[in-house]
């Protein structure tokens, strides 16, 4: 049943899936842009076959353009807006959306053919599939998080987002463990510490979840000063109102970021040094300087993003770090997990 599977196989498999890893890393940026840019609700239709074909004459652009005026984003916050205006927003959507169906696109029809050809093993054909139904339901949850701001409030919802950056940053997550278990046949599962170590890769990704609501609810903009918030190291109005204050209060939403960015960092240094000093295996030796190096990329771009009050291309970056500051976090994981005591 499946005649082609070679290490040649495997090899082109994880070509693939690193292609569509960094696809959708690029398509993790855009959004993030298309959130910092407020360009999110400018398409208010979901069409995803048509979709794919944007205003092409002055005709329709004055057509996408009415459409948007019928909604509270222009009537309530762009109303003084231009044709020249909407037009640079509503791209910024676009390329998003088109981005996500060429991912679609990129995944489908290569495993397609490698399925066709015998060449995926037995055990991976599932974990495949997985991967293309989740890519799926992050189209679905696009257009759900895109609804909750065409109605009253001409915001999208911070937990219809957060949900969807969460859902973006499992597929990618999940893409580049599977790479790593495929270019790294020849280690094998350990097991020793895998609650540790899977455990620094779920407060990362609470950590990114957590950026989700800083996004979400611009909590950025709040407190654009460091080390302190204002005049304060913890500001008085935490948690005004009660635990709900966590995620829908900006001042709160904002505290608890950088707190966990601190806990986090800490511990991300205390890992990495106790591993680097005691492993003898020289790739969770690497794992552990990416560690290092990716988290204090990740806290000079955060820190700078509040300096710049949360300026485009820096917080973009910022949020770029994240998801590289994971991928060090993935591969330390699965390093750690397969560590081999003698080299």
């Amino acid at each position: 049943m499946y005649p082609h599977v070679t290490d040649d196989s495997d090899r082109w498999i994880a070509r693939w899936l690193t292609v569509c890893a960094v696809v959708i890393f690029g398509m993790i940026l855009l959004g993030g842009v298309t959130r910092l840019t407020d360009s999110g609700l400018s398409m208010v239709e979901w069409q995803p076959i048509m979709g794919t074909i944007p205003p092409l004459s002055a005709a329709d652009w004055n057509l996408a353009f009415a459409k948007y005026q019928q909604y509270p984003e222009f009537q309530k916050v762009n109303y003084d807006m231009d044709l020249a205006g909407f037009k640079v927003i509503f791209m910024y959507e676009y390329l998003h959306r088109v981005l996500g169906r060429l991912i679609g696109v990129l995944y489908l029809f290569p495993l397609v053919f490698f399925m066709l050809r015998g060449m995926v093993r037995r055990s991976l054909m599932p974990k495949l599939l997985l991967l293309f139904v989740l890519g799926g339901c992050q189209g679905l949850l696009g257009w759900y998080m895109v609804k909750s701001g065409l109605v009253d409030r001409p915001d999208v919802s911070q937990y219809r987002l957060t949900a969807h950056l969460g859902l973006a940053v499992l597929v990618y997550a999940y893409m580049v463990w599977l790479i790593l278990q495929i270019t790294a046949p020849h280690r094998q599962w350990v097991g020793k510490h895998s609650v540790t170590v899977f455990g620094l890769a779920a407060l990362v990704y609470l950590m990114i979840l957590s950026g989700g609501f800083v996004a979400g609810t611009d909590a950025g903009y709040s407190y654009p000063t460091w080390p302190l918030m204002g005049e304060h190291l913890i500001p008085p109005s935490i948690y005004a109102e009660g635990w709900r204050s966590a995620f829908e209060q900006v001042t709160t939403i904002q505290f608890n970021h950088r707190l966990f960015a601190y806990g986090l960092v800490l511990l991300v240094v205390g890992v990495a040094f106790r591993n680097f000093r005691d492993s003898a295996d020289v790739r969770v030796k690497w794992g552990s300087v990416g560690l290092v190096v990716a988290l204090i990329f990740q806290v000079t771009l955060g820190i700078s993003t509040l300096l710049s009050h949360v300026a485009v291309p820096v917080a973009a970056a910022h949020q770029g770090g994240a998801i590289v500051l994971l991928t060090a976090v993935l591969f330390f994981t699965h390093a750690r997990s397969t560590e081999r005591s003698r080299l």
